[in-house]
């Protein structure tokens, strides 16, 4: 599915990615973790395609196409999905009429016919109702006076209607209190499918408490230091990323 191979990544004058290579099969999910300053943003915000990230040597492929050769809005049709730390507001735009229209974009970019006003209103409050969310606030601009976890649980209804093939969760647990954590784990982990992968970046082992990776990677100073199972995870709550960064340094 997604295949990284010795990525270089640089943010102005500075070398933030190192030679990165991972490759997350279809239908697994794979956790990346790290201390601050590590590339974990860079790395998702460069295969998203967000502007200001330089790929300098290296490569990034999605079911062997280059995602690197792509604009951002490519990459979206293509199936990638970044769900960010702090999601943006974007006042006067209704939610529904946002992600009917991201929604209608990436179908014609497939050569797909637009989705009906009742099938997308049929699918949207199907979506809601497993997330919890009440329609009244899909009606309101994006984002606009949410609480975080709001604005979290809007993501991931996002997601759930666009369907796409790779999810790049950025921290998605940030600013999360216990019940939404819980209900917006629920929702990603209601997307994991044979033909879907997921990188979920986060600092902490509590988040894959509840959304359970099939490998976990270190990654430290712009490279994978070192990659395991979920039991990798609980070694680094307890012994933190020190060694790692030692190693890498």
């Amino acid at each position: 599915m997604l295949s990284i191979k010795n990525l270089h990544v640089r943010v102005g004058e500075t070398q933030i990615i190192k030679g990165l290579s991972l490759d997350v099969p279809a239908g697994e999910v794979h956790a990346i973790m790290g201390p601050n300053g590590a590339g974990k943003s860079t790395l998702s915000y460069s295969l998203a395609g967000r502007p200001g990230y330089e790929v300098t040597e290296g490569s990034a492929s999605l079911n062997g196409e280059d995602l690197l050769a792509l604009e951002p809005n490519e990459r979206a049709a293509k199936g990638v999905f970044l769900s960010f730390q702090y999601p943006l507001e974007i006042p006067g735009v209704p939610g529904l009429t946002f992600i009917r229209t991201a929604l209608n974009a990436q179908r014609k970019a497939r050569g797909e016919d637009e989705i009906s006003a009742p099938a997308f209103l049929k699918l949207a409050k199907e979506k809601a109702t497993a997330l919890k969310l009440d329609c009244a606030m899909l009606k309101r601009p994006l984002n606009v006076g949410f609480s975080g976890g709001e604005k979290k649980r809007m993501e991931i209804f996002q997601m759930a209607m666009l369907s796409p093939r790779l999810l790049i969760l950025d921290e998605t647990d940030s600013g999360l209190d216990i019940d939404a954590l819980r209900i917006v784990s629920e929702g990603v982990n209601a997307m994991r499918s044979p033909d879907r992968s997921m990188l979920v970046i986060t600092h902490y082992q509590r988040l894959l408490d509840y959304i359970r990776p099939d490998r976990v990677h270190v990654l430290a100073a712009g490279r994978i230091a070192a990659s395991g199972g979920p039991e990798l995870a609980l070694a680094l709550e307890r012994e933190g990323y020190d060694k790692y960064v030692r190693e890498a340094a």
